[in-house]
């Protein structure tokens, strides 16, 4: 062998690997085919049955995802307040804001092979808005009514598939998606109708020859079939099928007489909709197929083995090749960023990429599961008793902390949006894991600043329980501080033995955090019984009466010395209430701006930007803030009075002036200096007094002298031009045409027939 060459010793290694082999397979082939053969045609017929039902629940599933991506959009909030057709067509905008919703239909129609249309229905309107008949009243298009059927046991967010026919004989298969608070602002709902017939190319893709096939309905009824008039049937009724689709396994094969011929028939049922796919085919001729293949193998064979003597050497290329092919798709659909590597490194990293993702899509499930969880919390809030109940609270008692942010406003302007999700996130399930073990704890976000905490926890002493709650709480209040960097006050609802007094739970957790307005911030806070006429009630009607008088005198250290007197009284009282704290502030606010107007003193400048400042005094935690906010607040209104009575004096000077002088060449610079003011400071002071910029209340003084002279006087357009201080008639005119609508010529002419 030593002396043999190389090629000859691989030629002849190569040549006993192949031909042994091959002869052997062969002969092996040749007794095994025919045995073999129903299973492979079997196994076959099921894998092009799958392939088919994949490419149909892929396409369906791109539908409903689109559908849902459209739901989750703000289109349909333009027309959410439109609840009859005859509003819809009220005006221009309303009906481009209708046809926007159609044009999102229809690019939802493009985006998916056999849409026949869609069509978008609000609740309780008396139209809907469709791809195949645009806005339109419900009584002339289909009718809904079945959609409430459809959707009868439905849950989530998701739609249902609807097999049925539409007025113009079409069968289609529809989706219908409701629209509610969980996945739109819109309640309403979507409904797409995909073409049976496209069902039927999906899942005739890999068939082939006498081969048929059908989709059938959880209930057995006929979805899809190569036989119309089948559609909607009992599909069960058709031969075999009630026996095959009874047994246990959810997709397999299996082989029948049918009219003195053998069939395979192969089943599988989709796990995402519980349709069955079903096809059979005629066994004889697919045998027939296999016998002459056995034939055709033998031939082969023997060619095989002359051909792979020569072509030996370039085995190892061809072995590489699907390897090769292999990387080179998944560097076409995939940005893996990775060089210098060979096949084998590459797919190293590629398949530790689909590892990441899978773990990414397990967590996705975590936090839908979390949501699902966090959802039932929030209707229990609400006073509603969401079902299974037990499984997420399964103790007897529920106590309620409502942990609030303290200075919420100034968190919120010192933080954006993202950080502040970010900050619920984080502190939602660090909450939860803060109670010992044998309390169960859910969290939720609740509102501004709130975060509502729901206890649970088994009897057995609940001054026991108050000591491991009370624990937590505090650690509760460490870790918040330390990751927002502002403290929190917390409130603590009292006892409750059953889930329906959950509800007002919160409502007493609630009220003990205004009470952060007495008893500062930062504190922990118990729910006590009181009785109402235990609390003191206090007013401030003197003091209201001081602080007007000093308001009139312009006594600003006045006001601020008695607003110290109101807070020591309400520092000083025991038992008094957050409302009537409240409500001495709101009146002192009323009465103030009541008086303003009693000595007509316009207010909208005053407080203009400011808001709702109701709102604002509700949102304050401490009596310090308030009173550093009316201390603003009354500033303000001091320093506004003490303006507007200069600013009125010079207004009179200035309007006086351009009525006596509006003939002659007016330069308002000069005219400013002339006034001592700035020239930014009278255009203000004209623009509050006549709601007009200066040039336009000069020009308007102008014009409305120059219509009088119009129809009083003979004098021409020139010279009237040159009596109201125009030096040129092309300015004359476009100044004439700008307020009256037309020139001056046709002014006189349609004045002089009119009278």
């Amino acid at each position: 062998m030593k002396k043999t060459p190389m090629m000859l010793q691989l030629a002849l290694i190569l040549f006993c690997i192949m031909a042994i082999p091959a002869a052997i397979l062969t002969w092996y082939s040749g007794a095994q085919i025919i045995e073999n053969s129903e299973t492979a045609i079997g196994e076959s017929a099921l894998a092009g049955l799958n392939a088919n039902r994949k490419l149909n629940e892929n396409a369906l599933a791109n539908l409903a995802q689109d559908t849902a991506r459209l739901a989750a959009t703000n289109v349909f909030d333009r027309i959410r307040s439109f609840e009859t057709y005859d509003e819809v067509n009220a005006s221009y905008t309303n009906v481009t804001k209708a046809l926007s919703v159609m044009n999102e239909l229809l690019n939802l129609n493009r985006r998916v092979d056999g849409v026949y249309s869609s069509y978008f229905y609000l609740n309780n309107s008396d139209y809907v808005i469709s791809t195949d008949n645009a806005v339109t009243k419900l009584e002339r298009y289909e009718q809904v009514g079945w959609t409430t059927e459809a959707l009868a046991g439905q849950r989530g967010i998701s739609g249902v598939w609807v097999p049925r026919v539409l007025g113009s004989g079409d069968h289609v298969v529809s989706y219908v998606y409701p629209l509610n608070r969980l996945s739109s602002t819109t309640d309403g709902l979507i409904v797409v109708n995909m073409r049976e017939s496209q069902i039927g190319k999906y899942l005739n893709t890999a068939e082939a020859g006498d081969g048929h096939s059908l989709l059938l309905g959880s209930d057995g009824k006929v979805i899809s079939h190569s036989d119309k008039s089948l559609l909607l049937t009992d599909g069960f009724e058709q031969p075999f099928l009630q026996e095959i689709l009874d047994q246990d396994s959810s997709e397999g094969y299996t082989f029948r007489e049918l009219d003195g011929n053998r069939m395979v028939y192969a089943w599988s049922r989709s796990a995402l909709s519980g349709w069955w796919n079903v096809s059979w085919s005629s066994m004889d001729k697919l045998m027939t197929k296999s016998r002459d293949m056995q034939g055709n193998i033998i031939l082969l064979t023997g060619a095989i083995i002359v051909l792979g003597t020569v072509l030996a050497v370039f085995l190892a290329t061809w072995m590489s090749r699907p390897l090769r092919q292999l990387v080179r798709m998944i560097r076409s659909k995939s940005n893996l960023e990775v060089v210098n590597k060979n096949e084998l490194a590459f797919l190293n990293v590629a398949f530790k990429r689909m590892q990441e993702e899978e773990e990414g899509l397990f967590q996705l499930l975590q936090e839908r599961e979390q949501d699902t969880r966090s959802f039932a919390v929030h209707r229990l809030l609400r006073g509603e008793i969401p079902p299974r109940i037990t499984e997420i609270f399964p103790e007897l008692y529920y106590r309620v902390a409502v942990v609030s942010i303290d200075q919420y406003r100034v968190y919120v302007g010192n933080t954006n949006l993202e950080t502040r999700s970010y900050h619920g996130y984080l502190l939602n399930a660090k909450y939860e894991s803060l109670f010992p073990e044998g309390v169960l704890a859910r969290s939720v976000y609740h509102s501004d600043g709130c975060i509502v905490i729901v206890i649970n926890f088994a009897p057995g002493g609940d001054e026991q329980s108050c000591d491991r709650i009370q624990q937590a709480l505090d650690r509760i209040r460490e870790e918040s501080l330390e990751l927002l960097g502002h403290s929190v006050t917390i409130g603590v609802s009292g006892l409750a033995d059953a889930p329906e007094r959950v509800a007002q739970r919160l409502f007493e957790a609630m009220e003990l955090i205004k009470q952060r307005m007495i008893k500062g911030a930062g504190s922990v806070m118990y729910w006590q019984d009181e009785e109402e006429n235990s609390r003191k009630y206090m007013d401030s009607e003197s003091s209201e009466r001081r602080i007007l008088n000093f308001l009139d005198a312009g006594d600003l250290n006045g006001i601020l010395k008695e607003l110290q007197v109101i807070r020591c009284q309400i520092g000083s009282a025991e038992n008094i209430s957050y409302d009537n704290i409240m409500f001495i502030y709101h009146q002192l606010l009323g009465a103030t701006i009541k008086h303003l107007r009693e000595n007509h003193i316009s207010t909208g400048r005053m407080i203009m930007g400011k808001g709702n400042i109701y709102t604002l005094l509700a949102s304050m935690d401490t009596l310090d803030e308030l009173e550093a906010y009316l201390h603003g607040f009354f500033q303000e209104i001091v320093q506004d009075l003490d303006r507007g009575t200069r600013e009125a004096n010079h207004g009179e000077r200035i309007i006086q002036y351009l009525q006596d002088h509006y003939r002659e060449e007016i330069v308002l610079k000069d005219m400013s200096h002339d006034f001592g003011i700035s020239y930014s400071y009278m255009r203000k002071i004209v623009y509050d007094l006549t709601g007009k910029s200066m040039i336009d209340y000069l020009n308007q003084l102008r014009i409305e002298k120059a219509k009088e002279l119009l129809l009083d006087t003979d004098l021409t357009i020139k010279q009237i031009a040159a009596e109201v201080g125009y030096f040129n008639v092309q300015s004359f005119n476009r100044f004439f045409r700008k307020y009256e609508g037309m020139p001056p010529s046709s002014y006189k002419t349609a004045k002089t027939k009119s009278s």
